[in-house]
């Protein structure tokens, strides 16, 4: 009896949560989460990870450098709900607190190949000057109990929020068995592309 064919696709994913510019701010770490569809399940790798505190580097870029791998390989039955990679940049503040410094939230890139993406990030604001003395004063900035919804944006039309900083991800994508389950692959795409901090939608 002749063998069927793949019942689920594998896309592999490693690179590395690269570098950030935060002018204003110095020893930043960073955390990252993936979220994904009901129909997707990782089979190997991290989940989620958090970077190492680094200063700026004494350069006229001031670039925060992390080179912080990441490596998970997930399988799925189709692209609805493609992977996204969350990150949340934290730092102390003046009385040494740590607060957070950006949210940020891009689609793993859906063509084979290495890709590189920056991303803008931003933080939630206070919605009254009171309340954003308040928190300085107290040393509990406005944050998401959980990042992953900076993934979902369901809601984030009523967060009032300030665009803040970029970090820089490098990717390393293969997949696998996609073609035999009827769905196309993309040509590589090598160059610096900005990612939104909010992506919508899946691949067509």
């Amino acid at each position: 009896m002749a063998a069927g064919g793949p019942s689920v696709f594998l896309l592999m994913v490693n690179g590395q949560v690269e570098s950030a510019q935060f002018p204003e701010f110095d020893n930043l770490y960073c955390k990252y989460c993936f979220v994904y569809g009901q129909d997707w399940a990782p089979t190997a790798g991290l989940e989620e990870g958090i970077s190492q505190i680094t200063s700026k580097s004494r350069d006229a870029c001031q670039a925060l450098v992390w080179n912080f791998p990441i490596d998970i390989t997930f399988k799925s039955t189709n692209p609805f709900g493609w992977p996204q990679i969350v990150l949340s940049v934290y730092g102390p503040d003046v009385f040494g607190n740590d607060v957070v410094r950006g949210y940020g939230a891009v689609h793993v890139p859906f063509s084979p190949g290495r890709h590189k993406r920056t991303i803008p990030m931003f933080v939630p604001e206070s919605t009254s000057k009171l309340q954003k003395f308040t928190s300085w004063f107290m040393g509990r900035r406005p944050e998401y109990t959980d990042p992953k919804v900076v993934a979902q944006g369901e809601g984030r039309e009523v967060t009032r929020v300030r665009s803040q900083g970029f970090v820089t991800l490098l990717f390393n994508v293969v997949t696998k068995d996609m073609r035999k389950l009827g769905y196309s692959s993309w040509p590589a795409d090598t160059q610096s592309n900005p990612g939104p901090s909010l992506p919508q939608g899946t691949p067509g």
